[in-house]
């Protein structure tokens, strides 16, 4: 199907483009989704303790589960341009509805779409990963994140969780073209895009997924309350508890994370049997490696909290300049004085002499 231009010329799969041809964007949408459907080997490959089959299955008794391997890019590159089509759905159905009735400036505008796009996507992948997590059981049995590693042999859903969110952060780098990004904001996006995407791709290289799914439920979730908190912002500047709310879920998400990161990675799998690195088999068990994945996830954390403490800082100066700067305002406001008439000799409604004196005939006293 070739996609019709109207009007105006666009990049192809601009966001411009993708919002000028809706029809060609719900009939694009199907065909993607029906050759989705052809991905199951895809989604696969072969495992050294598994029968070779046509697709690549490993079957353990009654479970099917999947290992990673090379041909997991090409279907990262199918839902990667699922998710440009997803974003300009939600921009021009949700988003640009909303801007119209809020007339925001440019930068808030800006700031609304970015908090808009991330809000539903944390939204659907904090409730994704709680899902994964309740049924695989990760939750109720705390030892199951770093017992019997390595843990290479993935079920369907946690597999296609990990590779449709690289998918999301990898098309988040051209949708800063597309979203026509301001060259100040760029670096900001670009540092917590390449933040997800490393540790992301750790997690599931290293065969750390169930620990990864944990942390990235965490930080999901405390993402999606700032998100909210913003965007009611800017639909009404008085609504800011949310965003103590959030900082309060900010400072629990990195103090949760580095816990469970020690607990898992620097005790658990310390004392785990598999000891040594075994590519075959996916154990990356070693000293090194541990050390630098603790010492990634507690830079990482450290930078974060950093930061966050320095805007805290800088939003407690700000309200305490305003307030002074309010305080100094009302004690130099000066003494309402009464207003005179010249001509008429009029003082608050009083017809006044020249010195002063009521105009009024004085009683003579009798004699």
């Amino acid at each position: 199907m070739a996609f019709r231009r109207r009007n105006k010329s666009y990049p192809f799969f601009s966001q411009e483009f993708l919002i000028q041809n809706h029809a060609d964007i719900v009939f694009s949408l199907v065909i993607f989704i029906l050759i989705g459907l052809m991905f199951e080997d895809v989604l696969t490959s072969r495992t050294v303790s598994c029968v070779f089959l046509p697709s690549f299955v490993c079957l353990e008794g009654e479970v099917t589960t999947y290992h990673y391997g090379w041909k997991d890019c090409a279907t990262i590159l199918f839902y990667f341009f699922i998710a440009i089509i997803l974003h300009a759905v939600v921009q021009e159905y949700l988003l640009d509805k909303v801007n119209r009735r809020l007339h925001l400036s440019k930068s808030k505008n800006t700031k609304f779409n970015e908090s808009g796009q991330l809000g539903v996507f944390h939204l659907v992948s904090s409730v994704w990963s709680f899902y994964i997590l309740i049924t695989e059981g990760y939750l109720l049995h705390p030892s199951s994140l770093w017992e019997n590693y390595p843990h290479s042999h993935l079920r369907f859903q946690v597999k296609f969780f990990y590779l449709t969110q690289l998918a999301y952060w990898l098309h988040a780098l051209p949708e800063l073209y597309f979203q026509k990004v301001r060259k100040e904001e760029i670096p900001r996006q670009l540092q917590y895009i390449c933040l997800y995407l490393l540790h992301i791709s750790v997690a599931y290289l290293l065969n750390l997924s169930r620990v990864g799914l944990v942390l990235l439920f965490l930080q999901y979730v405390s993402e999606l309350g700032f998100h909210i908190a913003r965007l009611l912002y800017f639909t009404d500047e008085n609504h800011q508890k949310m965003f103590d709310l959030w900082a309060v879920s900010f400072v629990f998400t990195r103090m949760a994370t580095l816990t469970l990161m020690f607990l898992a990675v620097g005790f658990g799998l310390a004392r785990s049997e598999n000891q040594g690195l075994d590519i075959e088999t996916g154990n990356f068990n070693t000293v090194l490696i541990r050390m630098t994945v603790l010492l990634v996830v507690c830079l990482t954390q450290s930078w974060l909290l950093w930061k966050f403490i320095r805007f805290q800082l800088r939003r407690w100066r700000e309200f305490r300049h305003e307030q002074a700067v309010r305080k100094k305002a009302t004690a130099k406001q000066p003494v309402r004085q009464l207003k005179r008439d010249t001509f008429g000799h009029h003082e608050n409604g009083v017809l006044k002499a020249d010195n002063g004196v009521s105009q009024r005939t004085k009683k003579l006293k009798s004699p």
